[in-house]
């Protein structure tokens, strides 16, 4: 086929790929979780059948999406849409109080799951059907098939590993802001009521609107974000906080932030070590947190409470066992936090509700250009804690 060997197609398929893979964090979540109460075998036959059910779905709603695009001035609100999901991107999310029940029968999961799907698809289906617009006009359709055919079995099966690779590497979700950015500059500047003005300004002109498309979406959705976490922080700092016992002189409470990654266990190892520098090794007092980012909204409405709670109790579970069991081998006792929030702010709450007088956590890789655009957990942490802050390569 003569579109194979046209790069255009190539760069709207990995388009197509990455954004709805980025964009289907939430869809995987909900897929995973609704059938959770199921028995095994009925759990994967609700996997199958409700992603079955919602792949349909979307490859009708997307193609639906692209014939509309053809319209005068609906690239122009689709560019809006886009370049807002872009920032949301970046914005924590807030919490909410879940929805339905776990699914007690197969039938039942399998309508959750393709009710949810319907109702979080909207982000994805505009993000697909922009990005196939960019390639050759006569493969659209093929485009669009061929993107979402790779891309779902990816979100299905290997959610949770996609989920910690974005967790482990957080520029991921910055690029993707970016690049759905990028994209909505590419269709304002091609919609039928402006191309002509755009087209007169010359070529560069295009390229300097995506350009803006994708910055612009970044600090955007970096500003918000600092806004959230100030007003998070500002709302926890002014909670009225339980009473703590004065701690005897000498005694070190410390605040021991892990996520299960390398950095860590580096971070409990160094305090370890920090232990036998004390001259009063018994009176190191060491509080070990794990913070799990919340699901967003979408997820929360169609998920009970009960089952968020599972979720995200089995992933503290993950982060504070390696932590735990080198902390118990070195004879080192220590209590257990699992909270939900925003990992920095979060991690300065638990520490003035403990009175910590210092937070020891590990670095987890982020390089200095990732961190100036999205930040860091340890960054975070520094800007709103009120005591030293370790922060362990």
């Amino acid at each position: 086929m003569e579109q194979l060997s046209d790069a255009t197609f190539w760069i709207a398929l990995g388009k197509i790929v990455w954004v709805n893979i980025l964009l289907s964090g939430d869809n995987a979540v909900v897929i995973a979780l609704a059938a959770r109460g199921l028995p095994e075998s009925q759990r994967n036959k609700a996997v199958l059948f409700g992603s079955a059910a919602a792949i349909v779905l979307r490859v009708v709603l997307t193609l639906f999406a692209v014939e509309l695009l053809h319209y005068p001035y609906l690239k122009l609100i689709g560019a809006a849409l886009l370049f807002w999901i872009g920032v949301q991107l970046l914005v924590p999310e807030g919490d909410h109080e879940g929805g339905t029940k776990t699914a007690s029968n197969l039938w039942t999961a399998v309508r959750t799951i393709l009710i949810a799907d319907l109702v979080m698809s909207l982000d994805n289906v505009i993000a697909v059907a922009a990005a196939a617009e960019s390639g050759p006009p006569a493969a659209r359709t093929l485009l669009l098939v061929i993107g979402l055919g790779l891309s779902i079995p990816l979100i299905i099966f290997g959610s949770q590993v996609l989920m910690k690779v974005m967790e482990r590497f957080p520029v991921i979700i910055v690029l993707g802001a970016a690049l759905l950015g990028f994209v909505a500059g590419e269709m304002l500047v091609h919609d039928q009521s402006v191309e002509g003005f755009f087209i007169g300004l010359g070529g560069a002109t295009t390229t300097i609107v995506e350009v803006a498309g994708a910055v612009g979406v970044v600090l955007v959705g970096k500003w918000l974000a600092s806004r959230r976490n100030a007003a998070t922080a500002a709302h926890a700092a002014a909670q009225p906080r339980a009473a703590v016992v004065a701690t005897p002189a000498g005694l070190q409470r410390v605040l021991l932030a892990v996520d299960g990654s390398e950095g860590a266990l580096k971070a409990v190892q160094h305090l370890i070590g920090l232990r036998e520098d004390l001259r009063d090794r018994e009176s190191l007092d060491v509080h070990l947190l794990s913070v799990q980012r919340p699901l967003s909204g979408d997820v929360n409405r169609f998920l009970s409470g009960q089952t968020l709670d599972d979720y995200h109790r089995e992933r503290s579970e993950e982060a504070l066992a390696p932590a735990r069991a080198a902390l118990d081998a070195a004879g080192l006792a220590h209590h257990d936090h699992s909270r939900v929030g925003e990992p920095g702010p979060t991690i300065a709450e638990v520490c003035r509700e403990q009175a910590c007088d210092m937070i020891v956590m590990g670095a987890r890789g982020v390089g200095a250009a990732s961190a100036a655009l999205l930040g860091s957990v340890a960054q975070s942490a520094i800007e709103h804690a009120t005591v030293p802050v370790l922060v362990v390569k």
